[in-house]
């Protein structure tokens, strides 16, 4: 049953006489962080900068805002279900085959879809944790298991991993590089790692973050399409695109599963404002190659002033990291939210002392750092 209602104006609503799974009810609901307008609104504060969410701080790529300007005039038309243009750039990019992509209302979407396609109640999906609370939310909607094995060293433990398959495991699912630790995988050891599972494991490798990796070792996911056990790669014009307001993502997998999803998915789910922007995006390799510098230098200024003062942090292969403020972060998170900068508290994830930023503008970065010496003198005074 549902829970009773809450008070709506001065008419409290009746609760829905519904039959809900229990399993349904027991889902924790992802919590995004909060828009930066609704935090100034709520803090009384002005003028803040925002690198609490893993964005392009670049903004969106020119050409893609060019070519979404172009199509606002044909909103009254549907989106192409298919969305040809799109697939078939991807495709020509990738040296696939269209029939092996399938786009998705951001990579979540597809999430979405793996869990309708192939979990039943019952079966277990593996989550290395903490990584993207998705996973798990994907997993339980479908009345399946989701078995956590927790990071070694804030990497994701393979070894952990194999250990806990067992003839119910249906799924796997790997963030690489992970959120939110920023740690990857290597070739090598994904290669040995896919020769000991079975050949009806799907393992879903998520590379959200893969265009900010700098070490050459790192997987790439692509190269394992025609193997077994099967691999699908998710992918997002969220990140090093800059269009995460339009939410579109792609997965790349074996043709017979992309057919099997496509049963599943909700007709016209990419918008044609997104497919525009994202195909426009893809050509745009000025833009991309301007955002990984522009990260790899933040990331590289961050760092050195963090060992300035002595600050431990984790090295990262994407556009985000962890850094140990060595007591509570929710109060670290309200003492930076203060003075206008936004950051992640990682509490929910386990790591109660620990804050998550993102790289911003170079003027961002210096600003952190100054929020930064004024939040650590504060501690002196606790």
């Amino acid at each position: 049953m549902f829970p009773p209602g809450r008070e709506s104006g001065n008419k409290a609503q009746k609760p829905m006489k519904l039959q809900i799974p229990e399993y349904k009810m027991d889902i924790p609901p992802y919590v995004p962080g909060k828009p930066m307008d609704e935090l100034e609104r709520e803090y009384g504060i002005s003028d803040s900068i925002k690198l609490a969410s893993n964005e392009n701080p670049l903004g969106p790529s020119p050409k893609a805002m060019e070519a979404i300007a172009k199509q606002v005039a044909k909103l009254h038309r549907y989106p192409d279900g298919a969305s040809h243009i799109l697939v078939n750039k991807l495709a020509a990019k990738m040296d696939l085959r269209p029939g092996q992509i399938i786009l998705g209302n951001g990579s979540d979407d597809i999430l979405g879809m793996l869990g309708r396609a192939l979990l039943q109640p019952g079966d277990e999906a593996i989550i290395p944790t903490p990584s993207f609370l998705m996973y798990a939310i994907v997993t339980r909607s479908a009345g399946a298991v989701a078995v956590h094995v927790p990071l070694k060293d804030m990497a994701i433990d393979l070894e952990g991993v194999l250990e806990r398959v067992t003839s119910r495991t249906r799924m796997i699912f790997i963030c690489n590089p992970n959120n939110p630790t920023g740690t990857m995988l290597t070739q090598a050891a994904f290669t040995s790692f896919l020769k000991a599972l079975p050949a009806e494991v799907v393992v879903v490798l998520d590379e959200a973050y893969i265009e900010f990796v700098r070490d050459p070792a790192c997987i790439q996911g692509l190269s394992f399409l025609n193997g077994d056990p099967p691999v699908v790669t998710l992918r997002t014009f969220s990140k090093v695109y800059g269009l995460a307001g339009l939410r579109v993502g792609y997965g790349v997998m074996p043709e017979d599963l992309a057919q099997l999803l496509n049963r599943v998915r909700m007709p016209f789910n990419v918008n044609s404002l997104a497919q525009a922007g994202a195909a426009a995006a893809l050509d745009d390799e000025d833009f991309l190659r301007r955002t990984t510098a522009l990260v790899h230098k933040g990331l590289d200024f961050i760092y050195k002033q963090l060992d300035k003062r002595g600050l431990h942090y984790f090295p990262t292969q994407s556009n985000f990291f962890l850094i140990d403020m060595q007591r509570d972060a929710k109060t670290v998170f309200e003492q930076f939210l203060m003075q206008g900068v936004i950051v992640r508290a990682m509490n929910a994830y386990g790591y109660p002392s620990y804050i998550r930023i993102n790289v911003g503008l170079p003027e961002e970065n210096q600003r952190f750092i100054a929020t930064l010496d004024r939040v650590i003198a504060t501690a002196g005074d606790q």
